[in-house]
């Protein structure tokens, strides 16, 4: 069993569409076809239910997935043992470590083609100015964001926290409503720090702020640790890199969330940019 063939499988059982998977390996579509046979006839069973309108794998088939997928990865990771550099992946990120990015770094590290991630920290306008030069592979971005000079994908959602002093008056509560807390209380960095997550902070707010904005946000969270009426609002996993003795989070109620999203090049390859978001998603 050659591991060309598993690796054309899992192509086909991807795409569902024998076309689009020769195209994605760059190869002619008989070739993709007589592989897929071949491995049928070798291992004495049918995976994929074909017709001329789909395909679709059968129960086998998907078994067969799941063990050709954790075979691949093996392979590659012995690759790699054997002297076969990883692919250093250049990665734009806040300077916090949160969850999320360590079990990327994992998934990236021991996926099919394994990388080797670097972190760069670098303010957000930086960031996306690095992936469209091509110093930057990906980069991690929260908030609204739209643009034409990149490629920009959805990968997770996550909740928007209260950042308050142990002192606020709110402090005891299980959640706290936006409209609840005193809008002269509310402290938030200047839009030029990052200005796809203060955008979003402001389409969440029930009225606008009645203080300008100012400093980036980890003087925004010293100002509001020492104001018992302060408060700010933050991405529920950045602020796990965040922690400190005066400060404590706290759920909205109603929810909201703020999208967090992979930003590649226009030139990344398709299949590369999924494998980045499904990586750093839930």
């Amino acid at each position: 069993m050659e591991l060309r063939a598993l690796q054309y499988f899992v192509t086909v059982a991807e795409e569902l569409h024998f076309g689009r998977a020769a195209q994605r390996l760059g190869i002619v579509q008989p070739a993709v076809s007589q592989q897929i046979a071949r491995l049928e006839r070798e291992l004495g069973v049918r995976l994929l239910d074909r017709t001329s309108r789909r395909v679709r794998l059968t129960p086998t088939g998907e078994r067969v997935l799941a063990a050709a997928r954790r075979t691949l990865a093996a392979a590659a990771r012995v690759r790699v043992v054997a002297g076969e550099p990883a692919a250093v992946l250049r990665i734009g990120v806040a300077s916090c470590v949160t969850r999320r990015l360590d079990r990327a770094v994992g998934r990236l590290s021991a996926g099919e083609r394994p990388a080797e991630p670097k972190l760069v920290d670098l303010p957000v306008a930086a960031r996306l100015d690095a992936v469209r030069d091509g110093e930057l592979d990906l980069a991690l971005v929260r908030g609204t964001l739209t643009s034409a000079a990149v490629t920009v994908v959805r990968a997770w959602s996550e909740p928007l926290h209260a950042v308050l002093a142990r002192e606020h008056p709110a402090a005891r509560r299980p959640a706290v409503s936006l409209h609840d807390l005193d809008p002269y209380g509310l402290r938030l960095p200047a839009r030029d720090s990052d200005p796809p997550m203060h955008d979003a902070i402001l389409a969440a707010l029930p009225v606008a702020p009645l203080r300008p904005p100012a400093g980036d946000m980890l003087n925004v969270l010293f100002e509001v640790g020492r104001d018992t009426e302060g408060w700010t609002l933050m991405p529920a996993e950045q602020f796990d890199g965040s922690r400190s003795e005066r400060l404590l989070r706290m759920p909205l109620d109603p929810p909201v969330t703020v999208d967090g999203h992979v930003v590649t090049s226009l030139a990344t390859p398709e299949p590369c940019v999924a494998s980045y978001v499904a990586a750093f998603a839930d």
